[in-house]
């Protein structure tokens, strides 16, 4: 039996994939562990090993293409195995062949599919099983129990959550929109004097020049390109890594309540120390020369306050779920990275406890292997807060959106000089704005500001981050 070469989740968002490259091809003969593809996620390259030795035969996993996660991407056949010029089915394909063939009539022309069952109202205000279509809908309880006080077939709503899963924000885009109204009513003309009610067609529902339910009101992509001439423009089609973000944004604005702090911190005694610690660096021998062993940033020295801010106040380095406040032992700090086509997060772990050296040299480290799509799953995945710095472009401040599951995530702007009181005297001094961005249900405002004040302190303070 040849073995089966699956698409394989590298991710734990991860949905689909896409081949970038393959390293052997059709008919080539493979050992166990070499690498046979490379695969693109929305957030990194990695390679795939082969999971057998044999000959490699029937690749149907195309480059560049979106592949589901779990797809046969190819068939290595064992030496002297017998090979069929036909791929194998895999029992889920053949699962699902058998299905799409049920409604095909002899003559080989498709049935149309049915109408979904009527469904008696109580069965959908009760708690009952979801209607024809639900059970496969990925959603969140509290979107299921919406769409059944509502009315609703989750199987026809787009989720923007995880997955696509429905989430309460897609419900209220539904019954908001326009459209709403409309769906309504069809949706009660046709419940029989004996209370039945029939699902109505999506046709109906929906013309096909107007939003589909679970997009925003008149700002579907037909809308959005009636604005522009034809000609004008161009269009360039998602990738994995933009769909991710779009997804992520999304799900974070809708689903976390937001709220901001901001403050102004002086940087001077920072920037000079980091200077005296600069000087003192060691040097080493590269191909290029001599090198200093390290060479400390402002945003290395903001990481670190950060965490040791995270320490001193314990409460709010926290995550929320539905059931219980997670408490984290350690300071894990990601770090926003910008590469071509969106953004990355590599984590500095323990930054707590690591020296200023330690995380400068980890976080160069960390910024090329992402720009290069090169970082493990392990290196962006979690954390426990977020550092986005936009000073190096002069933005003065501005507020970040959190990233689940962190609760907090800290916009970092430039130093500037500016002109500050001091006992009744104007002094210049560079001082930086920060905001910190905060999910309220993990974080109040109180304990909020006391994490931002506990930053500014050693931003202001900077020796206290060497002992």
């Amino acid at each position: 039996m040849p073995t089966e070469v699956i698409l394989p989740k590298v991710d734990m968002d991860m949905a689909t994939g896409q081949i970038s490259r393959w390293f052997a091809e059709e008919g080539a003969t493979v050992k166990k562990g070499d690498v046979l593809f490379e695969i693109e996620t929305d957030k990194a390259a990695m390679e795939i090993d082969a999971p057998a030795s044999g000959v490699l035969r029937d690749v149907t996993g195309k480059e560049g293409v979106d592949i589901a996660v779990g797809s046969a991407v190819a068939w290595i056949y064992a030496d002297g195995e017998a090979y069929k010029d036909k791929a194998p089915i895999s029992p889920l394909e053949g699962e699902m062949s058998t299905k799409s063939t049920e409604g095909v009539a002899s003559e080989g022309t498709a049935l149309a599919l049915s109408p979904v069952e009527p469904t008696p109202p109580d069965r959908r205000l009760a708690g009952h099983p979801p209607l024809e279509g639900e059970g496969k809908t990925r959603a969140t309880p509290l979107a299921r129990r919406l769409a059944r006080e509502a009315g609703l077939n989750l199987s026809g709503i787009s989720g923007t959550g995880p997955h696509g899963r429905v989430v309460k924000a897609d419900i209220d885009a539904v019954l908001s929109s326009p459209l709403e109204g409309e769906v309504s009513a069809k949706r009660t003309e046709g419940v029989a004097s004996g209370g039945t009610a029939f699902a109505p067609s999506p046709v109906e529902a929906t013309p096909p020049d107007r939003p589909s339910a679970g997009h925003p009101p008149l700002k579907g992509e037909g809308d959005v390109m009636k604005l522009f001439e034809e000609g004008s423009y161009e269009l360039v089609p998602h990738d994995n890594m933009r769909k991710t973000i779009a997804r992520r944004l999304v799900e974070a604005k809708t689903t976390i309540p937001h709220f901001y702090l901001t403050l102004d911190c002086e940087l001077d005694a920072l920037l000079a120390l980091r200077t005296q610690l600069n000087a003192a660096a060691p040097v080493k021998k590269t191909d290029k020369g001599e090198a200093p062993v390290y060479k400390l940033s402002v945003n290395d020295m903001v990481i670190k306050a950060m965490a040791m801010a995270l320490k001193a106040v314990p409460d709010a380095n926290a995550s929320w779920t539905e059931s219980a406040m997670v408490k984290h032992r350690h300071a894990d700090v990601g770090v926003a990275v910008s590469i071509p086509g969106g953004l990355i997060t590599p984590i500095i772990r323990h930054a707590d406890e690591k020296t200023l050296s330690v995380i400068s040299n980890e976080m160069k480290d960390l910024a090329s292997r992402a720009r290069s799509r090169k970082l493990k799953p392990e290196e962006y995945q979690g954390g426990t807060t977020a550092v986005s710095n936009l000073g190096m472009f002069g933005i003065k401040d501005f507020a970040a959106v959190i990233n689940p599951p962190h609760a907090t995530i800290l916009a970092v702007g430039a130093g500037e000089e500016r002109a500050v009181v001091r006992n009744g005297e104007i002094k210049i001094a560079t001082v930086m704005s920060v905001t910190l961005s905060t999910d309220h249900r993990a974080v109040d405002g109180a304990l909020g500001a006391e994490l931002l004040v506990a930053f500014k302190k050693l931003i202001e303070n900077p020796m206290g981050m060497l002992v």
